[in-house]
């Protein structure tokens, strides 16, 4: 079965709109402007600790356009934050005109919901050009990952305490489901077997199936993975998330109209408002990650 999404134009994303001094600027990024893996893995970071999550307009029943021109005045001229809708389509737009290949799909948010819960989710499938992987970037989930995640079975990483794997289950009519799992900080577990990680952090492996499995730390309990969303490659395109938009922002079903939320990751705590509670734990320090 192809893992690789397929569908690419280079000017799909419409990277020629964007102001790229700008937004670089905005996610506190000076690094080389080339289409590497190691670019990748920094302006992923840069992006999810340097602009927030929030859903401000919807909540006020504003309109929400999607074209680049407004998402580069709210995102990066007027230093406003989104969701995800917002955060990948000016992230495309960006590795578009730094040359990646860009492919975009979308995913159901499950966090163990019972119910099947609508596509709502955008993600975006990368190649850079000096690696012919394929690195799934999630930037607009709020809470990282901080870093891109190679499109592999059983791939993991960590960064800054935050842990991440990817499990590839098959599906109905031969399309395999992709499951990203989380494990917050707050412990550091005791990994059984080596494990193969994919991107710049540790390799992790908890010895346990995916989404059942549990990190026990020192005198900190137990901490489970919890499968955060699931995504299949049929590719998708800007217009496919205007729609995708439009439910998200204006049905009355949708929680993001309903009440705010707002996150910001730093490299030290994961800042989290859910209407009119305040969280902000502390992520503990990272363990250096081994050089890639």
């Amino acid at each position: 079965m192809n893992s690789r999404p397929t569908d690419h134009r280079p000017d799909r994303w419409s990277g020629h709109l964007l102001d790229l001094d700008a937004y670089l600027a905005r996610i506190g990024y000076d690094g080389p402007r080339a289409s590497t893996l190691a670019v990748l893995r920094d302006l992923q970071r840069a992006h999810t600790t340097g602009i927030p999550f929030e859903n401000v307009h919807a909540v006020l029943g504003r309109p929400l356009p999607l074209d680049l021109p407004s998402l580069q005045t709210r995102l990066v001229h007027d230093g406003r934050g989104g969701y995800c809708f917002e955060h990948v389509l000016l992230f495309a737009a960006a590795l578009e005109r730094l040359g990646f290949h860009v492919t975009g799909m979308i995913g159901r948010i499950s966090l163990g919901a019972p119910d099947v819960l609508p596509a709502t989710h955008a993600l975006l499938a990368v190649v850079a050009g000096d690696d012919d992987r394929v690195w799934l970037c999630d930037v607009g989930y709020g809470a990282g990952p901080m870093g891109p995640i190679e499109l592999a079975d059983g791939a993991q990483i960590e960064h800054d305490g935050w842990r991440h794997r990817l499990e590839r289950r098959p599906g109905t009519h031969g399309i395999d489901q992709w499951w990203l799992y989380q494990n917050a900080p707050g412990t550091v577990g005791t990994d059984r077997g080596s494990g193969q990680g994919a991107g710049q952090g540790s390799a992790l492996d908890s010895g346990q199936g995916a989404g059942q499995g549990s990190e026990q730390g020192s005198g900190q309990g137990v901490r489970p993975w919890v499968d955060r969303h699931t995504f299949t490659l049929t590719a998708q395109y800007p217009i496919d998330y205007v729609v995708g938009s439009h439910f998200v922002s204006s049905h009355p079903r949708s929680p993001f109209v309903r009440r705010l939320f707002a996150q910001r990751m730093t490299p030290t705590a994961h800042h989290s408002l859910d209407d009119l509670t305040r969280s902000s734990p502390p992520v503990p320090t990272a363990r250096a990650p081994p050089s890639t």
